[in-house]
């Protein structure tokens, strides 16, 4: 099965009751982009990757699609396999995984409907078709943030993520302090997440402020080094995020003890191919993580959904989805959606959605064919 048709596709996602707020960023809308891989078979599969702006990671809609453009030409005729891909899209451009994640989710997703099964099973097979989700709030208020704490709860999140960061960190005390006294006893768990918004100072004032407080501290500071520089002075567990930008930089953390968990990314690593071995790694090192994206549509949620859907349970975290801030659907009859703070698992073929092409109108850019 090789690859005779590449099409690319811009798309905006207008953020519901915007902005979205993090330390660093506020997100009005979002620029995502597909693609579109059809094979010799007649098969068809998509991929996708939305950056959060182009100051949340080092990557950017722009970029997605230029580097796209630039290895698309050699991938036609290649062998449409994942792995297959994965070595070929290295040797056309160096780095950009988060543009490779897109081929390498379509990838997956045509391999699926050839083969008629789903991409849970091409991972190596679910252990759940309902899958749990975590409602990540913006930076606000403490008591605005308390609120919508035992909304979630109410709906039945397992989770809660609480964004922190970019402002005078007294507030951030007030916010988790306040969150906690709406949850606790629960059984929620809570991640406070710092989006690299938080001075080593900042961090461990918070710990040494919040000790009664059982949550986790989610990529708190910019660097690695500033967490190794917290790592033996906090109470709370630390979850890297934004650091964790490969599987070289996942391995030297979790064998090292540098942290105790990650928040991961699926175009972040590159797709699902090292995401699988992502997820290997840390149920060998015994560190929970979750199976998420920085933003997007239904291609990108149903990926996250099949490889969270693969995970030990009690080392996933949570999938995290975009859902709940845009409005609408790719596929109206299987589209993402979270219910009770869960996720039903697409259980067709490939990625178990087919997006309705027309919201997406004409390619940027067409190859093959």
């Amino acid at each position: 099965m090789n690859i005779t048709e590449l099409h690319i596709y811009a798309h905006d996602l207008p953020v519901r009751n915007g902005p979205y707020t993090m330390a660093n960023a506020e997100v009005w809308a979002l620029d995502t982009t597909l693609v579109k891989l059809v094979s010799d078979s007649g098969h068809v599969g998509w991929g996708e990757t939305c950056p959060v702006g182009p100051t949340y990671a080092e990557a950017h809609a722009g970029g997605a699609r230029a580097a796209l453009k630039l290895m698309a030409e050699g991938l036609i005729g290649a062998e449409a396999t994942p792995g297959t891909l994965r070595r070929l899209m290295d040797s056309l451009l160096n780095g950009h995984n988060y543009a490779k994640a897109a081929l390498d989710i379509a990838a997956h997703d045509l391999m699926g409907k050839a083969l008629g099964v789903n991409v849970a099973d091409l991972l190596g097979g679910a252990v759940t078709d309902r899958v749990p989700s975590y409602y990540a709030t913006g930076v606000g208020a403490p008591d605005d943030i308390a609120r919508l704490a035992r909304e979630k709860l109410d709906e039945g999140y397992p989770r809660l993520q609480v964004k922190v960061g970019g402002r005078p960190v007294e507030l951030d005390i007030e916010t988790i302090t306040k969150v906690w006294e709406q949850i606790k006893g629960s059984g929620m768990r809570l991640a406070v997440d710092g989006n690299r918004g938080w001075t080593t100072r900042d961090a461990l004032r918070v710990s040494r402020e919040l000790p009664h407080v059982p949550f986790i501290m989610e990529q708190p500071c910019n660097t690695v080094q500033d967490l190794e520089k917290i790592r033996p002075q906090v109470g709370h567990g630390i979850y890297m995020d934004e650091n964790s930008v490969d599987l070289n930089t996942v391995i030297s953390a979790a064998g090292t003890g540098l942290v105790d968990g990650f928040g991961m990314k699926i175009t972040r690593i590159g797709g699902l191919s090292p995401m699988r071995a992502f997820r290997d790694i840390c149920e060998a090192r015994n560190l929970p993580h979750t199976c998420d994206d920085s933003w997007g549509g239904d291609i990108i949620a149903a990926a996250c959904t099949q490889i969270g859907a693969t995970v030990r349970p009690d080392l996933l975290e949570g999938v995290w989805l975009a859902a709940p801030y845009i409005e609408g659907n790719y596929d109206p009859e299987n589209g993402i959606r979270i219910e009770g703070g869960h996720i039903a698992r697409p259980t067709g073929p490939g990625l178990g959605v087919t997006p309705d092409e027309t919201h997406f109108g004409a390619p940027v850019a067409s190859f093959g064919g």
